[in-house]
Protein backbone atom coordinates (compact mmCIF):
# COMPACT_ATOMS: atom_id res chain seq x y z
CA UNK A 1 0.00 0.00 0.00
CA UNK A 2 1.26 3.47 -0.86
CA UNK A 3 0.10 6.83 0.40
CA UNK A 4 -1.15 9.27 -2.23
CA UNK A 5 -0.38 12.95 -1.71
CA UNK A 6 -3.57 15.00 -2.01
CA UNK A 7 -1.88 18.30 -1.09
CA UNK A 8 1.44 19.12 0.55
CA UNK A 9 -0.28 18.61 3.90
CA UNK A 10 -2.73 15.78 3.24
CA UNK A 11 -2.29 12.15 2.12
CA UNK A 12 -4.83 9.43 1.39
CA UNK A 13 -4.54 5.70 1.98
CA UNK A 14 -6.52 2.77 0.61
CA UNK A 15 -7.47 0.58 3.59
CA UNK A 16 -8.35 -3.05 2.96
CA UNK A 17 -8.29 -6.40 4.81
CA UNK A 18 -4.61 -7.22 5.25
CA UNK A 19 -3.76 -3.61 4.39
CA UNK A 20 -4.47 -1.78 7.66
CA UNK A 21 -2.95 1.61 8.45
CA UNK A 22 -1.51 2.92 11.72
CA UNK A 23 -1.75 6.69 12.24
CA UNK A 24 -1.36 9.08 15.13
CA UNK A 25 -4.58 9.79 16.96
CA UNK A 26 -6.35 12.87 15.63
CA UNK A 27 -4.79 12.58 12.15
CA UNK A 28 -7.88 11.25 10.36
CA UNK A 29 -9.47 14.07 8.36
CA UNK A 30 -12.12 12.22 6.31
CA UNK A 31 -12.89 8.78 4.95
CA UNK A 32 -15.16 6.91 2.56
CA UNK A 33 -16.25 3.28 2.68
CA UNK A 34 -16.59 0.88 5.57
CA UNK A 35 -13.66 1.84 7.79
CA UNK A 36 -13.42 1.52 11.56
CA UNK A 37 -10.81 2.98 13.90
CA UNK A 38 -9.44 1.50 17.12
CA UNK A 39 -6.68 2.42 19.61
CA UNK A 40 -3.55 0.35 19.04
CA UNK A 41 -4.16 -1.66 22.22
CA UNK A 42 -7.43 -2.94 20.76
CA UNK A 43 -6.08 -4.50 17.55
CA UNK A 44 -6.67 -8.19 16.80
CA UNK A 45 -3.87 -10.32 18.16
CA UNK A 46 -2.01 -7.29 19.52
CA UNK A 47 0.09 -6.70 16.41
CA UNK A 48 0.36 -6.26 12.66
CA UNK A 49 3.72 -7.66 11.65
CA UNK A 50 5.37 -5.77 14.51
CA UNK A 51 3.77 -2.42 13.77
CA UNK A 52 1.26 -2.59 16.59
CA UNK A 53 3.73 -3.97 19.12
CA UNK A 54 6.16 -1.26 18.10
CA UNK A 55 3.57 1.42 18.72
CA UNK A 56 2.98 0.06 22.21
CA UNK A 57 6.74 -0.14 22.75
CA UNK A 58 7.12 3.51 21.80
CA UNK A 59 4.65 4.47 24.50
CA UNK A 60 6.43 2.35 27.13
CA UNK A 61 9.79 3.92 26.22
CA UNK A 62 8.49 7.45 26.42
CA UNK A 63 8.03 7.75 22.64
CA UNK A 64 4.42 8.35 23.60
CA UNK A 65 2.39 9.27 20.55
CA UNK A 66 -1.09 7.73 20.72
CA UNK A 67 -1.84 5.67 17.60
CA UNK A 68 -5.02 4.40 15.93
CA UNK A 69 -5.45 1.55 13.47
CA UNK A 70 -7.77 1.88 10.45
CA UNK A 71 -9.38 -1.40 9.37
CA UNK A 72 -11.98 -2.43 6.84
CA UNK A 73 -12.34 -1.23 3.25
CA UNK A 74 -12.22 2.37 2.10
CA UNK A 75 -10.13 5.48 1.62
CA UNK A 76 -8.84 7.54 4.56
CA UNK A 77 -7.39 11.05 4.36
CA UNK A 78 -4.72 11.99 6.90
CA UNK A 79 -3.14 15.26 8.02
CA UNK A 80 -2.10 16.82 11.31
CA UNK A 81 -2.17 20.44 12.50
CA UNK A 82 -1.40 21.74 9.02
CA UNK A 83 2.13 20.27 9.02
CA UNK A 84 3.71 19.32 5.70
CA UNK A 85 3.77 15.62 4.83
CA UNK A 86 6.57 13.64 3.19
CA UNK A 87 5.97 10.09 1.94
CA UNK A 88 8.87 7.63 2.19
CA UNK A 89 8.61 4.25 0.45
CA UNK A 90 10.62 1.41 1.99
CA UNK A 91 11.77 -1.39 -0.31
CA UNK A 92 12.35 -4.01 2.37
CA UNK A 93 16.11 -3.60 2.35
CA UNK A 94 16.52 -0.39 4.37
CA UNK A 95 15.50 0.86 7.80
CA UNK A 96 13.87 4.21 8.49
CA UNK A 97 14.94 5.97 11.70
CA UNK A 98 12.64 8.73 12.91
CA UNK A 99 11.30 10.33 16.09
CA UNK A 100 7.85 9.06 17.00
CA UNK A 101 6.31 12.55 16.95
CA UNK A 102 7.34 12.88 13.28
CA UNK A 103 5.17 9.90 12.30
CA UNK A 104 1.83 10.71 10.72
CA UNK A 105 0.91 7.24 9.44
CA UNK A 106 2.42 4.03 8.10
CA UNK A 107 1.51 0.59 6.83
CA UNK A 108 0.54 -1.45 9.86
CA UNK A 109 2.50 -4.49 8.65
CA UNK A 110 5.84 -2.66 8.78
CA UNK A 111 8.11 -3.91 11.54
CA UNK A 112 8.50 -1.22 14.23
CA UNK A 113 10.91 -1.07 17.15
CA UNK A 114 12.13 1.40 19.75
CA UNK A 115 15.90 1.82 19.85
CA UNK A 116 17.99 3.26 22.68
CA UNK A 117 20.34 5.83 21.17
CA UNK A 118 23.14 4.42 23.28
CA UNK A 119 23.04 1.42 20.92
CA UNK A 120 23.81 3.79 18.04
CA UNK A 121 27.23 5.06 19.00
CA UNK A 122 27.35 4.26 22.71
CA UNK A 123 27.68 7.25 24.99
CA UNK A 124 27.93 9.60 22.01
CA UNK A 125 24.57 8.37 20.78
CA UNK A 126 22.94 9.08 24.13
CA UNK A 127 24.60 12.50 24.27
CA UNK A 128 23.30 13.19 20.77
CA UNK A 129 19.73 12.58 21.92
CA UNK A 130 20.12 14.81 24.95
CA UNK A 131 21.78 17.67 23.08
CA UNK A 132 19.37 17.69 20.14
CA UNK A 133 16.22 17.28 22.21
CA UNK A 134 15.50 13.91 20.59
CA UNK A 135 15.56 12.10 23.91
CA UNK A 136 17.16 8.73 24.62
CA UNK A 137 14.98 6.65 22.30
CA UNK A 138 14.12 6.71 18.62
CA UNK A 139 11.82 4.66 16.37
CA UNK A 140 12.88 2.37 13.53
CA UNK A 141 10.59 1.03 10.79
CA UNK A 142 11.53 -1.67 8.32
CA UNK A 143 9.93 -3.88 5.70
CA UNK A 144 8.17 -3.10 2.43
CA UNK A 145 5.62 -0.30 2.60
CA UNK A 146 5.06 3.43 3.00
CA UNK A 147 5.53 5.92 5.81
CA UNK A 148 4.12 9.48 6.00
CA UNK A 149 6.30 11.92 7.96
CA UNK A 150 5.48 15.35 9.42
CA UNK A 151 7.65 18.44 9.11
CA UNK A 152 7.63 22.22 9.17
CA UNK A 153 7.84 23.66 5.67
CA UNK A 154 8.34 20.35 3.87
CA UNK A 155 11.50 18.26 3.50
CA UNK A 156 14.25 17.67 0.98
CA UNK A 157 16.35 14.48 0.69
CA UNK A 158 20.14 14.49 0.86
CA UNK A 159 22.09 11.47 -0.36
CA UNK A 160 25.00 10.28 1.78
CA UNK A 161 27.68 7.99 0.40
CA UNK A 162 30.91 7.72 -1.49
CA UNK A 163 32.96 8.34 1.63
CA UNK A 164 31.70 11.88 2.17
CA UNK A 165 29.51 13.16 5.00
CA UNK A 166 26.90 15.87 5.36
CA UNK A 167 26.29 18.24 8.26
CA UNK A 168 22.71 18.96 9.40
CA UNK A 169 21.23 21.34 11.94
CA UNK A 170 19.73 19.16 14.74
CA UNK A 171 16.41 21.00 14.65
CA UNK A 172 16.10 20.51 10.88
CA UNK A 173 16.83 16.75 10.96
CA UNK A 174 13.65 14.75 10.32
CA UNK A 175 14.57 11.15 9.48
CA UNK A 176 17.13 8.92 7.81
CA UNK A 177 17.03 5.76 5.70
CA UNK A 178 19.91 3.35 5.26
CA UNK A 179 23.12 2.41 7.02
CA UNK A 180 24.05 5.77 8.52
CA UNK A 181 26.04 7.01 11.48
CA UNK A 182 24.97 10.26 13.14
CA UNK A 183 27.40 12.04 15.48
CA UNK A 184 27.17 15.30 17.38
CA UNK A 185 29.77 17.94 16.54
CA UNK A 186 30.34 21.05 18.65
CA UNK A 187 31.46 24.16 16.79
CA UNK A 188 31.81 26.61 19.66
CA UNK A 189 34.06 29.66 19.60
CA UNK A 190 34.49 32.64 21.89
CA UNK A 191 31.97 34.51 19.72
CA UNK A 192 29.31 31.93 20.64
CA UNK A 193 30.22 32.31 24.30
CA UNK A 194 29.48 36.03 24.19
CA UNK A 195 26.36 35.67 22.06
CA UNK A 196 27.82 36.86 18.75
CA UNK A 197 28.25 33.52 17.00
CA UNK A 198 26.39 32.00 14.06
CA UNK A 199 23.92 30.15 16.26
CA UNK A 200 25.05 26.84 14.72
CA UNK A 201 27.16 25.66 17.67
CA UNK A 202 25.75 22.08 17.66
CA UNK A 203 25.63 20.13 14.40
CA UNK A 204 24.91 16.58 13.30
CA UNK A 205 27.53 14.91 11.12
CA UNK A 206 26.04 12.09 9.04
CA UNK A 207 28.18 9.47 7.29
CA UNK A 208 27.66 6.05 5.75
CA UNK A 209 25.27 5.10 2.95
CA UNK A 210 21.68 6.30 2.73
CA UNK A 211 19.34 9.27 2.64
CA UNK A 212 18.69 12.02 5.17
CA UNK A 213 15.44 14.00 5.17
CA UNK A 214 15.84 17.62 6.25
CA UNK A 215 13.00 20.05 6.87
CA UNK A 216 12.90 23.64 5.65
CA UNK A 217 12.79 24.99 9.19
CA UNK A 218 14.58 24.76 12.53
CA UNK A 219 11.28 24.52 14.42
CA UNK A 220 10.49 21.37 16.39
CA UNK A 221 7.03 19.80 16.20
Amino acid sequence: MAFTKVTGKVVSAEVRPGGEVLARRGAMLAYTGQVRFSPVGAGPGGGYGGGMAGALGRAMAGEAVAMMVAQGSGTVHYGYHGHHVTVVDLDGGSTLTVEADRLLAHDAHLSSSVVFLGQQGGLRGAVRGAVTGQGLFTTQLSGRGSVALLSHGGTFPLQVGGGHQIVVDPQAFVASVGDLRVDVAANVSWRDAVGRGSGEAVQLKVSGQGTVYVQASEEKL
